[in-house]
């Protein structure tokens, strides 16, 4: 079968995509994320009486615990089917992908299953994000700021 027939075959047979239907579950979900935040550092401030910056930190924690609570009770990834990129992009995606890791090879041992694919997809989000930390920080300090 030459590749064109073959192309236009998966053409039709391919999911329609529902790009702004997507969007906007992610962008709803998304804001629901960061309300819910909000309203953690708030209740933290107000029953611990902490400073707004210390609430923040505790805010992140949660999250990263709910987040692998979740994913290690399995009800994380069916979250994420309807919700999108709204629950992926903030820290609980971040969270996700380690405890996932750490779950799909706890069988093959600590060293060459847990430490040796922990990072896998986490990996390349740590990796990116300190150069481009250290990118920006550079131009930061050559601009004067």
């Amino acid at each position: 079968m030459k590749s064109t027939k073959y192309n236009r075959i998966a053409d039709n047979h391919k999911a329609s995509k529902h790009i702004v239907n997507n969007a906007v579950i992610a962008f709803i979900t998304g804001g629901f994320v960061g309300l819910l935040g909000e309203g953690i550092i708030e209740l933290y401030i107000y029953y611990f009486n902490i400073s707004r910056t210390i609430a923040s930190t505790y805010m992140i924690i949660t999250f990263i615990f709910v987040a692998s609570l979740f994913t290690a009770l399995g009800f994380f990834d069916k979250m994420v089917t309807f919700c999108k990129c709204g629950l992926i992009i903030p820290i609980t995606g971040f969270a996700h992908s380690m405890t996932s890791a750490f779950m799909d090879y706890r069988k093959e041992g600590f060293i060459y299953g847990v430490g040796s694919n922990a990072f896998k997809l986490a990996g390349t989000v740590i990796l990116y994000g300190v150069l481009s930390a250290s990118l920006f920080g550079l131009i930061r300090y050559f601009i004067g700021g």
